[in-house]
């Protein structure tokens, strides 16, 4: 009883004394000590961390000799087998696509932006590291070998030439160098008359390669040595060879709501005149040697004005780039509306062998070439 006595006195003693602090004095107690609780813990996660309880040994992944061999294979570069090496990337994205699309679809669209097919390789190779074993694997492994087998039973004997023939010319590699000169101006043009780049450039190609052939002396001049474009001043204007009657029917037609060529309200004013002098105004734009707009505006609104007229009679060559090119040759009077639209125009002979203006037209614009500058596009023409 005693005992107890003197421990309950001790403790209203400690009672008494906590209560005759002051508020301030015994907040300040209360803060001291989680100051010192919190000081002691980040110690200890401090001593915990150094002695390496958080440390994660790792280890030597199974597949790091795959991978050793992956480095040592895409460092392996032959220029001299460049065919070679896209074939075989096409041959295993063909297998991959069948078991595993979505990851063939995404080498193959990365593989746009690399330089050269090494990066694809690599690619189809570090998939390969997940096609070792399964049923999916398999299928893989036989579909690429069965594709080699194909290909190994035909001597094609690949040549250095050019698959259209009009396009082993001399005068073609010039020619790019000289469209990709006015890529700026091409593409105001197509903007201002809702046209696709390439199609403009699929008539200048028809164009330029017509009056190349026709007076080859007198054009390598231009096309040689300075790689510039052909304009013409005199029976047909500008670089794309654009009639002046035609080129006042475009004029009209912009005006005209009635018209069956009529493009729409937004494209009424985009040839409007500075001067009162139309005529010569009119020339002096198409003929300008060193500012060639006013051919490509003339040229996507002829190509806009006939794929109207025809869409409006209930026949769409928006997709047809080879009737398109045809009726830009030989002329509004000549565009009839048809359920059978027939591909042709000018004749144009190169190195012996003769083309039609529309012929030429549609071999650039699915031929790959220029690409990049002016690709192909979903939609040809802006809706109206």
């Amino acid at each position: 009883m005693e005992t107890q006595k003197i421990e309950n006195q001790e403790k209203k003693s400690l009672w008494g004394s906590w209560k005759s602090f002051k508020t301030r004095a015994k907040i300040y107690q209360v803060f001291v000590h989680l100051f010192a609780l919190a000081g002691l813990a980040v110690l200890g996660a401090w001593a915990f961390f150094e002695l390496g309880f958080t440390k994660n040994k790792g280890g030597v992944d199974s597949n790091n000799r795959y991978l050793a061999d992956y480095k040592a294979e895409g460092n392996l570069q032959d220029s001299s087998k460049l065919f070679e090496d896209n074939m075989q990337n096409y041959l295993n994205l063909v297998a991959l696509g069948q078991v595993y699309p979505t990851n063939a679809n995404l080498i193959m669209e990365a593989g746009k932006y690399a330089e050269g097919p090494g990066a694809v390789r690599q690619m189809l190779y570090a998939a390969n590291m997940y096609l070792q074993d399964g049923e999916k694997a398999q299928v893989y492994q036989q579909m690429v070998h069965d594709l080699k087998q194909v290909l190994s039973k035909y001597d094609a004997k690949p040549t250095a030439d050019h698959l259209i023939p009009w396009m082993n010319e001399p005068a073609w590699p010039a020619l790019k160098v000289a469209i990709l000169k006015d890529k700026e101006v091409i593409e105001e043009a197509a903007r201002m008359t809702g046209v696709e780049p390439r199609l403009i450039v699929s008539c200048l190609v028809g164009e330029q390669i017509r009056l190349f052939n026709s007076n080859r002396e007198k054009f390598k001049q231009y096309l040689g040595p300075v790689k510039v474009l052909s304009v013409q001043s005199q029976f047909s204007l500008g670089v794309n060879g654009i009639k002046d009657f035609t080129a006042m029917q475009v004029e009209r037609n912009l005006k005209d709501t009635a018209s069956e060529f009529y493009m729409g309200k937004q494209y009424e004013h985009i040839l409007d005149f500075n001067t009162e002098s139309h005529e010569w105004e009119r020339n002096a734009r198409l003929t300008d040697y060193h500012n060639h707009l006013y051919s490509y505006i003339y040229t996507g609104c002829i190509l806009h004005q006939t794929m109207l007229q025809w869409k409006r009679a209930g026949y769409d060559i928006s997709n047809r780039p080879d009737i398109l090119c045809t009726l830009f040759n030989i002329g509004f009077a000549q565009s009839k509306p048809s359920p059978n639209p027939r591909c042709g125009g000018s004749h144009i002979a190169v190195n012996g062998q003769e083309y039609t203006f529309g012929v030429i037209g549609n071999d650039f614009y699915f031929s790959g070439e220029l690409a990049e500058a002016f690709p192909m596009m979903n939609k040809s023409f802006v809706d109206e």
